[in-house]
C-alpha cells in the first residue's frame, strides 16, 4: 500500500515538473522586469538630476564615442558597400538599377545606420560597463564611494546614460556619412555608375526626416546600452564569475532591447 502511494505521488511530482519549470521562469523573468524598474526609476529620479559630473561626462563620452568610432565606421563602410551590391542585384532584375543611390542612402540613414552601430556600441560599452561597474561592486568600491557621500547612481550611472544618449546619435551621423560613401564607392568603381548623377540621386531622394527619424533611434539605442550595462553590473555578484555573467547579459540584453525599440520607433516614427 505504501509502494503505491509512493509510486503514485512521484508520478504526480514527475508530472508537475514541467508546469512548475516554466512557472519558475515566468516568475524570474517578472521579477527581473520588476528590478530593473526600479533601477530605472532610481538612475532617472538619483542619476539625472543635480549635482552633475561634468568630467565624469566627458570621460564616458570620450570612451563610448571616439574609441567607438574605428569599428562603427568599418562597419558603415562595408554594409554601405554590400547594401550597394545587393540592391544593384536585385534592381537589375526589373531594369531599375538607377534606384541603388537612393535605397542605399534610405537603408543607411533610416534602419542600417542606427541599428548596426547600437549593436556594435552594445557590444563594446555595454559589456565594458557591466564589467567596470561589477568589479567595483565585487571589491565593495560601491560601498566606498557612499562612505565618501557619493551615490552610485549619480557617479557612476548618470553620466553614462548622458553619454549614451549624447555620444551614439553622433556616431550614428558620422555613420550614415559613411555608409553611403561605401555604397558610392561601390557604386561608382565597381558598378560603373556616374559619380555626379550617384551624388544628386542621393541628395535629392534623402529627407531630412529619414536622419532624424535614424538620429532618434540612436538616442534611445544610446540610453539602452548603458542602462543595461549599469544594470548589470549594480546586481553581479559571486566574485569573478559573476562579473562576467554580468558582461555576457549586459550585451545580450542591450542587443535584445535595441532590436525590439527599433520595431516600436519604426512603427511609431513612420506611422501614417
Amino acid at each position: 500500500m505504501g509502494g503505491a502511494l509512493q509510486r503514485r505521488k512521484e508520478e504526480g511530482e514527475r508530472g508537475v515538473n514541467p508546469l512548475a519549470h516554466i512557472g519558475r521562469a515566468v516568475l524570474h523573468l517578472l521579477a527581473e522586469i520588476g528590478r530593473l524598474a526600479l533601477f530605472l526609476r532610481d538612475a532617472l529620479v538619483i542619476g539625472l538630476l543635480p549635482r552633475y559630473y561634468p568630467r565624469q561626462l566627458l570621460v564616458q563620452m570620450l570612451r563610448m564615442g571616439y574609441h567607438s568610432l574605428p569599428v562603427i565606421g568599418l562597419t558603415a563602410f562595408f554594409t554601405g558597400g554590400v547594401l550597394a551590391l545587393q540592391i544593384y542585384i536585385g534592381s537589375s532584375r526589373f531594369n531599375a538599377e538607377n534606384l541603388v543611390s537612393s535605397i542605399v542612402a534610405l537603408g543607411i540613414a533610416r534602419e542600417l545606420g542606427p541599428v548596426l552601430a547600437g549593436l556594435m556600441m552594445a557590444g563594446r560599452v555595454s559589456a565594458a560597463i557591466a564589467a567596470e561597474i561589477g568589479t567595483m561592486k565585487v571589491t565593495e568600491q560601491l560601498d566606498a564611494l557612499r562612505t565618501l557621500a557619493t551615490h552610485p547612481m549619480k557617479y557612476l550611472v548618470g553620466p553614462r546614460l548622458l553619454a549614451g544618449v549624447i555620444t551614439l546619435p553622433l556616431l550614428v551621423l558620422v555613420a550614415d556619412i559613411i555608409g553611403i560613401m561605401g555604397g558610392f564607392v561601390v557604386g561608382t568603381q565597381k558598378l560603373g555608375f556616374n559619380a555626379g548623377s550617384y551624388l544628386a540621386n542621393t541628395v535629392n531622394f534623402l529627407k531630412l526626416e529619414d536622419v532624424t527619424s535614424g538620429l532618434i533611434k540612436a538616442a534611445v539605442f544610446g540610453f539602452i546600452i548603458a542602462l543595461m550595462g549599469c544594470y548589470h553590473g549594480f546586481h553581479s555578484r559571486g566574485g569573478a564569475q559573476g562579473v562576467g555573467r554580468a558582461t555576457t547579459n549586459a550585451v545580450v540584453s542591450a542587443s535584445i532591447l535595441i532590436l525590439a525599440a527599433n520595431y516600436v520607433l519604426t512603427a511609431t516614427l513612420f506611422a501614417d
